[in-house]
């Protein structure tokens, strides 16, 4: 029998044990995937329950004394709430969007911030379509309808998508995979680009004069000091008379009033909305009384595939910067 002689490696020769770290989740939930990614790495999982607040963010990132925040929804992750966590290193949106977090403080405060780039951009884009096509060919109408025993009569006639012109407002991953999809679809897409290409379609710098060419707005920028209130009266009246507008982005991109006032008016046909200025959306909000509105629950983005990418890429974003390797390029937004 060969017995081997090499010794064994001395301690000191082994590779190091990656040091402990605590995530602190703004979620009763994550998938496990990502939780155990974490885990694998040397991290400890912390979900939280509702309600989540400037005041229970603090207190459990005091307990926990977290060194990553995976931030689910809009929880407000502002100056205070980053005080209470002397060890923070990074906060890793479970998603896109961080308009709920203070970006300026984290940067003062060498936190950095990151976003899962485009994981659930397909997913976001598909609800973005079904949104219009629902719309333009009048399904919440029709299946009304035919519940309550009607029927369309012989003077009926649908709406085509087919030769619609499609805006496209926020040309990222989202916006690129929506004009991939309408385009497929047979539509004409215009994006409001205000330099550049846009992957050959056509361009249109103006705002308003960009939104005089669009049967569909469908809106796919980020919630920032300039896009808040991008779409208000005097824009909505720049669109075509029986106009539809989809927001799967931010709904303070919208200025709420005015959409109220178009839908009631007529003048757009209808609207697809995933995203509201209050989240939930009220039970006595005007908008559940308007029939030509299809509203869905902040969940564009929410399907099983996307959830598990998005949720494994935000858990790389906070094991490869703890452990200083650089992010995939686009996911760092702020700090070091």
């Amino acid at each position: 029998m060969n017995v081997s002689t090499t010794p064994d490696p001395a301690p000191s020769s082994l590779a190091p044990s990656p040091a402990p770290f605590d995530v602190l989740v703004t979620a009763a939930h994550w998938p496990e995937a990502a939780q155990d990614l974490v885990r694998r790495s040397g991290g400890r999982v912390h979900c939280m329950a509702e309600p989540i607040t400037e005041d229970t963010l603090s207190e459990r990132l005091a307990a926990t004394g977290a060194q990553a925040i995976v931030l689910r929804g809009s929880k407000p992750i502002t100056e205070r709430v980053m005080a209470a966590a002397p060890a923070l290193r990074i906060v890793a949106k479970n998603g896109a969007g961080v308009d709920s977090v203070d970006r300026a403080a984290a940067q003062r405060r060498q936190v950095a911030v990151a976003v899962a780039l485009g994981a659930n951009a397909d997913a976001v884009a598909e609800h973005a379509m079904a949104l219009m096509l629902a719309l333009t060919r009048q399904l919440p109408e029709l299946d009304r309808r035919v519940r309550a025993g009607g029927w369309a009569d012989s003077q009926w006639q649908g709406r085509d998508f087919r030769g619609s012109t499609v805006g496209i407002v926020g040309y990222g991953s989202i916006g690129r995979a929506t004009a991939r999809l309408a385009a497929a679809l047979g539509a004409r897409v215009l994006v409001l680009r205000p330099a550049g290409q846009a992957d050959g379609f056509a361009t249109e710098p103006d705002l308003h004069a960009f939104l005089a060419r669009v049967d569909i707005l469908s809106l796919h920028c980020p919630l920032t000091d300039r896009t808040r209130g991008l779409i208000g009266a005097r824009e909505l009246d720049c669109l075509r008379p029986g106009s539809i507008l989809v927001n799967t982005a931010r709904g303070p991109v919208v200025e709420e009033a005015a959409l109220l006032s178009a839908l009631r008016s007529g003048h757009l046909a209808g609207a697809g909305l995933d995203t509201f200025d209050t989240e939930p959306l009220p039970a006595d909000h005007p908008l559940h009384a308007l029939p030509q509105v299809l509203l869905t629950p902040h969940v564009a983005g929410v399907t099983r595939d996307a959830a598990l990418r998005v949720a494994t890429a935000t858990a790389r974003n906070i094991v490869d910067h703890l452990q200083g390797r650089p992010l995939p390029p686009g996911h760092l937004l702020a700090g070091v």
